[in-house]
Formats: structure tokens, sequence, C-alpha cells
């Protein structure tokens, strides 16, 4: 991998686990990801004009299609990760979702898309998920007092959708050429599009949830595009199966500001995985 690209994961990861702070503490459901879906479609348009116009981008009918297929498997992802949000703690929610994700993604990349990363990065894809492993509890997470089943199939089924949508993604931005900028951005608002009837029925909740959390409405609305595009960035150059393990490292960030910051317990446990993770960031960065 190399440092550019290790650079933009980096400061994805810790601007994603920020963002899943403050979507923690709100603790909405499909209401609450459409406002925050849309304001972002409205704050980026201006950066996406000067890209459409100034440097004469132009989207073909195929960039659209993986745009409203991107759309389509991050409103699973939001509306997913919101309810798990709801029911378990972001210390346990957050490493479930993000440590599925990229093992699958990492043997779908290899099995779909050809991609084979050498024995060292595989080994430290294997120290980053072994790491979240260690810092969720492992299988006795399951059976942890106080902990919701619900929690845990809703972080299963997130870390899915990750898998998912980045294989997805990866082929929208590095195939078919769509802009990181532009390819988010068309997401968003068709994540918008594809809840606003929802929204509409539950316009109650919308103004329920604009008017407690706003702060939280548009710090995600900023902070989560600016994440993802790094990471489409990184993507355009960078095999799947290197990035998907090193986005990871934000596990360590939501865990701390978990344990920290919301006072989530088992902090010892939880933070001693740190050490397998970092370790096995540095063979991807080898690798």
């Amino acid at each position: 991998m190399t440092a550019a690209a290790l650079a933009l994961i980096l400061a994805a990861a810790a601007i994603h686990a920020v963002w899943n702070l403050l979507a923690k503490r709100a603790g909405g459901g499909a209401p609450f990801v459409w406002l925050f879906t849309l304001l972002s479609g409205v704050l980026y348009t201006p950066a996406v004009a000067v890209l459409l116009v100034v440097q004469r981008t132009s989207v073909t009918a195929t960039g659209v299609a993986f745009m409203a297929g991107s759309a389509l498997l991050h409103v699973v992802y939001f509306v997913s990760l919101q309810r798990g949000y709801q029911t378990g703690d972001l210390s346990l929610v957050y490493p479930l979702a993000r440590g599925t994700g990229p093992l699958l993604a990492t043997l779908a990349a290899m099995a779909v898309l050809g991609e084979r990363p050498t024995l060292l990065a595989l080994a430290g894809a294997a120290l980053i998920v072994g790491g979240v492993f260690v810092l969720t509890g492992g299988t006795r997470v399951l059976a942890r007092a106080g902990t919701n089943p619900w929690a845990v199939r809703y972080g299963l089924l997130t870390g899915t959708t990750i898998a998912a949508y980045t294989l997805w993604d990866k082929y929208g931005v590095a195939a078919v050429g769509v802009p990181p900028l532009v390819y988010d951005w068309g997401s968003n608002l068709g994540c918008a599009a594809l809840l606003a009837p929802v929204a509409l029925r539950r316009w109650h909740d919308v103004r329920g949830h604009w008017a407690a959390h706003r702060l939280e409405i548009v710090g995600i609305a900023l902070l989560a595009p600016l994440a993802y595009v790094l990471v489409l960035t990184a993507m355009v150059f960078t095999p799947v199966s290197y990035v998907a393990p090193a986005r990871e490292i934000s596990i360590l960030v939501a865990t701390v500001l978990g344990t920290r910051v919301l006072a989530e317990g088992d902090a010892p446990r939880r933070l001693a995985a740190a050490a397998s993770m970092v370790v096995g960031l540095m063979a991807l960065a080898l690798g």
C-alpha cells in the first residue's frame, strides 16, 4: 500500500469514528438518516458543481446506475447501523459492523475481482480482524449480560452491507470512472430520495430529530461524505483487499470514544486489542 493511500485511509478512519459517535448520541432511525443524507447532498452541491462545470467532468449512464445501486446499499447500511445503535453500545455495534465488513470484502475481492494480496498483507488483515474479535469479546458477546441480541444482528447485517457496497463502489470509481466526490454526492441524494416516502409519513419524527439533534445532523452531513470520499479516492488506485481492512483502524477511535466519552464499560480488554490492529495495519502498509 502506498503512503498516499495509507494517509487517506487513516484520515478517513478518524473522521468516520467521530460521525458514528454523533449518530450514536442521536439514536435516530430512517427519518434521521433522511435528514443527514439530504443535507449532505445540499451542502456538497457547490463542490460537485465546480468539479462538473470547471473541470468539465461528465458522468455516463452507467455511472448514474452505479450511484443508484450505491444509494440502495447505503440505505440498508445507514438504517441497520442506526437500529444497532438504538439497541446496543457504540463500542459493541461499531466493531462488529466494521470487523465483519472487511473480512467479507477481502474474500470477495479475491474471488470476484481477482485481487491477489501478498502474504504479509493477508497476515495484516488477519491481525486487524482478530483484534476486532478480541475487542468485541468474541463469542462471549452473544451471551453477555445486558447485551441485546438485536444489537449483534444489526451489527452483522451492517457489516455484510459494508462488504457489498465496498465492492460495488470500488468498481464504480475505479472501473466506471466516476469521480469520488460526485459518486458519493449522487449516492447521498439517492438515499434521500429512497427514504423520502418514509420521512413524509413520519414527518413528526423528522421535525423532532431536527429540533433535538440539529448539531449531530449537520456534523454527520459534513463528516460522513468527507470520510467516504477519502476512502473512494484511495480505492481508485488501491485494491479493496488492502483498503477494507485498513479502514478498520477507525475501530480504535470509536472504542476510545465509546469507553471514554460515552462511559461504556470493559475498557481494558477493548483497548488491549489495539496492539494487534496496529501491527496489522503496519503489515498492510508494508505489504
